[in-house]
């Protein structure tokens, strides 16, 4: 069985910045595209940034230029730098996986807990 496990998130001021991080495992844990989503109260939860496996990358506009996904060597974490942080960040933030590469939209098999992220002004 797949499992997602997220972690990093936290409180930060404007400006500042977090890591997040996403471990994955199970037996075909590895050859899996992931993406990071986040939800804040009552708003839909919304596509931040994917990676496929030839390191092709897509953001949301609003992240573009100040959060990087990235992967380790061993293909089994996914990270997410979040730089610039403003307060209209804060949410939930989740990890998704799948044998194919959905981008931005919601429709992966695996998801994580998820990790809170609170920016103050």
């Amino acid at each position: 069985q797949v499992q997602l496990v997220e972690s990093g998130g936290g409180s930060v001021q404007s400006g500042g910045s977090l890591r997040l991080s996403c471990v994955a495992s199970g037996f075909t844990s590895s050859g899996y595209y992931m993406g990071w989503f986040r939800r804040a109260p009552g708003k839909q939860r919304e596509g931040v940034a994917a990676i496929d496996n030839t390191g092709d990358t897509r953001y949301a506009d609003s992240v573009k230029g100040r959060f990087t996904i990235s992967q380790d060597n061993a293909k089994n974490t996914l990270y997410l730098q979040m730089n610039s942080l403003k307060p209209e960040d804060t949410a939930m933030y989740y990890c998704a996986a799948d044998r194919f590469t959905w981008w931005l939209t919601p429709q992966y098999r695996y998801w994580g807990q998820g990790t809170q992220v609170t920016v103050s002004s």
